[in-house]
């Protein structure tokens, strides 16, 4: 595990797996909705992929890739500021001898 992360038992452990697989199948299934609506027709004409629907899906999975990405590293940053204010006013309430 990462330096600094608390150590979890095995059953705490697993449910974490079990979310994180959720999240991502869950973040799978909207990607490929969302660049399917987006870059497929409704009424198909070939049995393959065109050339433009191709380009059109790769550029739409590297996006949405990008912006899940890029979301998740704001949520972190949030919650670890929160967790710091947090903190920082419990130390504040605290009595003082």
């Amino acid at each position: 595990m990462a330096a600094g992360m608390p150590t979890l038992d095995p059953s705490k452990l697993q449910l974490v797996q079990e979310l994180e697989i959720e999240m991502m199948s869950d973040m799978y299934n909207r990607m490929t909705a969302a660049c399917h609506r987006k870059c497929i027709p409704p009424k198909y004409k070939d049995a393959e992929l065109g050339k433009g629907e191709s380009v059109c899906l790769d550029r739409c999975v590297a996006k949405y890739l990008d912006i899940h990405e890029r979301i998740g590293k704001k949520l972190t940053q949030l919650s670890m500021q929160d967790e710091d204010f947090m903190k920082k006013m419990q130390g504040e309430q605290q009595p003082k001898p």
